[in-house]
């Protein structure tokens, strides 16, 4: 099976380089508009809202499109074990990157518990990542055992 962890992390580094350009601007907004009614007690919310941004961004660009923009540029997708990609699965998938902090813990718990290729959320999920250029007729997946033919 082929080994994608350097081009998954790569693909999430251009995430979070995107997420940030748009929390800045939009707490840079927040601020301006909040320092003109002298209330900054909403700032104090701003990681919660934060966690929210994170989860709809991914859970939106994955269960419409099977990927983000870090994914896209690295030409790497998510697709389902069974069914097709849906908002459920990307929303689960994308729990344990709120605040990126619980990815850690999803990513060694993937590496301990089974296959080194997949989180645990992509297990509980049924989920996996793909290249872009492998055709779903070509992988045959189950929960325990994923090959890729003509990769």
């Amino acid at each position: 099976m082929e080994n994608l962890w350097g081009k998954r992390f790569a693909a999430l580094i251009v995430d979070i380089f995107i997420l940030t350009l748009l929390m800045y601007i939009l707490s840079s907004i927040i601020f301006l508009l909040f320092s003109k009614l002298g209330s900054f007690s909403v700032l104090n919310y701003w990681i919660f809202i934060a966690a929210i941004i994170i989860i709809i961004y991914f859970t939106y660009m994955e269960g419409k499109t099977s990927s983000t923009l870090g994914k896209r540029l690295l030409k790497l997708r998510v697709v389902a074990v069974k069914g097709n990609m849906n908002y459920m699965k990307a929303f689960i998938r994308s729990l344990s990157k709120i605040l990126y902090v619980p990815l850690i813990v999803d990513v060694l718990l993937g590496f301990l518990i089974g296959d080194s290729n997949d989180r645990i959320l992509d297990k509980v999920s049924g989920t996996y990542v793909v290249n872009e250029k492998s055709n779903i007729s070509d992988i045959v997946g189950n929960d325990s055992k994923k090959t890729l033919k003509g990769s």
